[in-house]
């Protein structure tokens, strides 16, 4: 760790048994900005493409909110996560009927400190 890089602090708080597991059930997603240029021949995944690029651009988006721009979008966004331009953020579960949530802080190493930047009054 070196002075003025920022880290995400990520926790992962419980009211099961504390550990959790990737859920089948995805409907969070993200574009991979570091993925290489990859040809897409199937016209509907290229079109979605558009409309997540146009939307969304980098930034984590949920499943519901392609409805209104591309209501059947399923098939194409599984071939956009299978050739790796998407990503696909499952939930994370624990035992069932108890609550899994994730909590996170960015913190900067400053020359004399370890400065919490995201914290706010409410937290």
């Amino acid at each position: 760790m070196v002075e003025g890089e920022q880290y995400a602090i990520e926790t992962f708080g419980s009211t099961g048994k504390g550990h959790v597991y990737e859920d089948i059930d995805c409907s969070h997603y993200m574009k991979d900005f570091d993925a290489e240029d990859v040809p897409i021949r199937d016209g509907k995944a290229r079109g979605l493409l558009n409309v997540i690029n146009r939307e969304f651009g980098t930034l984590a988006w949920c499943r519901k909110w392609l409805e209104e721009y591309y209501p059947r979008h399923i098939m194409p966004l599984r071939r956009l996560v299978e050739s790796g331009i998407i990503k696909a953020y499952p939930p994370l579960s624990d035992i069932s009927g108890c609550h899994t949530a994730q909590y996170e802080h960015t913190i900067l190493l400053r020359p004399t400190c370890k400065e919490v930047i995201t914290r706010g009054s409410d937290y």
